[in-house]
């Protein structure tokens, strides 16, 4: 009985600190979520590089040369290749001829 009752103060002790944790973290919760609505809402980022006019007009150039090339490419393309209706006869002839030697190989059995 020596050790339970040990035991019972070791986890009354141990539910005691789990609530004094969870505690801390609301806390910490409200902190962080007080911080973040500082700096217009957002978190704070990076500022980033600015470009001059000319970069970002020679950068748009040479994107709608590459999309003018591309596009150019993809017309200058043949279309899907067509077996000619000679091609196709001669596939179905031939197709007819395999089938009927395998009806006929059928039948000799």
């Amino acid at each position: 009985m020596a050790n339970l009752t040990g035991l019972t103060n070791i986890v009354t002790e141990l539910r005691a600190e789990r609530t004094n944790l969870v505690n801390q973290l609301r806390h910490v919760d409200a902190a962080l979520a007080v911080l973040g609505k500082l700096n217009g809402g957002s978190f704070y980022t990076k500022p980033r590089r600015t470009m001059s006019a000319a970069a970002r007009q020679r950068i748009a150039a040479a994107q709608r040369a590459r999309w003018a090339k591309r596009k150019n490419a993809a017309q200058n393309t043949p279309g899907r290749r067509r077996i000619s209706a000679a091609g196709i006869a001669r596939i179905r002839t031939a197709a007819k001829a395999r089938w009927a030697k395998i009806r006929e190989q059928k039948k000799k059995k």
